[in-house]
């Protein structure tokens, strides 16, 4: 593992004791104590990552109770040989609709709604096809400890997407098509160009049990 992963992980780490410190600890001053390590977690954090210290510590700050790791959750939505795909406003690259999973949303409905809010389709989850642990994937540094769950969705609306989503939804601009061949430049924060390749195979398998970790 290269240092600034180190680094990372490490800073990680210190923020998940200074999160359960401060959900648990009573005495003032052993909360003073875990309010500092988070500070200095949010300041290891942002050099190797290229991130602002204070929207690091205001993340931080943000979480409370026991922590454990956040839920990413992606649609897999093919038509014949192609795969959906929405555009970031944020960054103007492609990726899997899809977001946070919601606290009480079960996570096949949480895809189901977050395909719909991005694309514009109606669509039922039918298979898990993958459940990645964020930090093993190759993807650029983030300040919480992600999973990562793709569900196969089948389309239930017509051929286009719903008229009324464009005007209701802020988050994505474009929504297309693709070959495996013809993927467009990947939000990689997101999802990852060997994610996006293993989801075809799954599609020419669709016997193969479900990938994890």
């Amino acid at each position: 593992m290269a240092m600034n992963q180190e680094w990372i992980e490490w800073a990680r780490q210190l923020q998940v004791i200074a999160q359960n410190g401060l959900h648990y600890a009573g005495d003032p001053y052993q909360r003073a104590a875990f309010t500092q390590v988070r500070e200095i977690a949010a300041q290891m954090l942002a050099g190797p990552a290229r991130l602002d210290p204070a929207v690091v510590g205001a993340l931080f700050a943000a979480q409370t109770g026991h922590a454990t790791p956040k839920v990413d959750v992606r649609g897999v939505v093919f038509r014949d040989d192609l795969i959906l795909l929405v555009r970031e406003v944020a960054d103007g690259l492609w990726t899997l609709p899809g977001g946070w999973a919601d606290p009480g949303e079960p996570p096949s409905q949480a895809t189901v709604r977050e395909v719909y809010e991005e694309a514009g389709y109606r669509t039922r989850a039918t298979k898990l096809l993958m459940l990645h642990d964020r930090n093993r994937r190759n993807y650029p540094p983030h300040p919480f400890h992600i999973y990562k769950i793709f569900f196969l969705c089948v389309l239930e609306s017509p051929a286009q997407p719903d008229p009324a989503w464009q005007s209701a939804h802020q988050e994505t601009d474009g929504v297309a098509w693709y070959r495996a061949d013809a993927v467009p430049p990947l939000s990689t924060g997101r999802v990852t160009e060997a994610q996006i390749a293993r989801l075809f195979e799954h599609h020419r398998h669709p016997d193969w049990p479900a990938d994890f970790d």
